[in-house]
């Protein structure tokens, strides 16, 4: 019996411990191909909500761990506690509202088109109708070609890199998607362009499962401090400077 009664609390001491780890991580879900939000430099991680992610887990009083994968199995890994929140240039909506709690807006983010430079069949959003379209999977790119767009034939892809690849070479006809990464493809792939049309504006904020209601007001407190006290300015600055040379600013420099 004392053996068993060992055995018991060895077990349980482990498990407690194990908790108490993991207890000092809070883990950001994230998709690393959205640039600047988040992308790969060498074998880093880095980006505009790789920083505020920090930051967020700075104020919580743990230490960040990013877990990077397919921004549309994002929120099945929130629910499932396979992460703690979502940072990846998600766009708030009522549909996603039903199955995560929103933390107030940190950007708002205007959506383009993209077409070859030799395409001059697209140039207004009217003109997407017919068109074979490129999308993230699981964005809002995707929602409004797939339930906006007549006649529409709409390709989902991994990330917006990757249907820019079948775009240069004659895959899609065209491709919607959030104006700062759309930039940065565009910059990378001087034989696209975007679009010069008006289209509608998303609102990205940070994700928790629901409930979460300690951590949501932690992130939501972050935010608010970094508006106040200049930090969120700096953030603009070097990761989405009037030039279009990013610079990465970590943390730690703000």
């Amino acid at each position: 019996m004392k053996k068993i009664l060992f055995a018991i609390v060895s077990l349980a001491t482990l498990f407690f411990a194990s908790c108490s780890k993991n207890d000092k991580v809070v883990k950001m879900g994230t998709n690393a191909a959205f640039p600047p939000f988040e992308y790969t430099e060498g074998n880093e991680i880095v980006g505009f909500d790789v920083t505020v992610g920090n930051l967020i887990a700075r104020d919580y009083g743990k230490e960040l761990k990013i877990v990077d994968m397919s921004f549309d199995g994002l929120i099945a890994a929130l629910q499932a506690g396979s992460i703690d929140f979502i940072a990846a240039g998600m766009t708030a909506t009522e549909e996603r509202r039903k199955n995560v709690d929103f933390s107030e807006a940190y950007y708002s983010s205007k959506q383009v088109i993209i077409v070859r430079n030799d395409d001059s069949s697209v140039l207004t959003v009217k003109d997407l109708v017919g068109k074979s379209i490129g999308v993230q999977s699981g964005t809002t790119g995707e929602i409004y070609a797939t339930e906006e767009v007549e006649k529409s034939s709409v390709k989902s892809f991994k990330t917006g890199i990757d249907a820019s690849l079948a775009l240069k070479n004659g895959a899609i006809d065209t491709i919607i998607l959030d104006e700062l990464p759309a930039k940065e493809i565009v910059r990378r792939n001087p034989e696209l362009k975007i679009v010069d049309d008006d289209f509608f504006t998303d609102e990205y904020a940070i994700a928790v499962k629901k409930g979460n209601t300690e951590l949501l007001n932690s992130i939501n407190k972050t935010i608010q401090t970094m508006k106040e006290n200049g930090s969120y300015q700096k953030l603009l600055d070097a990761f989405m400077p009037v030039d279009g040379q990013i610079r990465v600013l970590s943390a730690s420099d703000l």
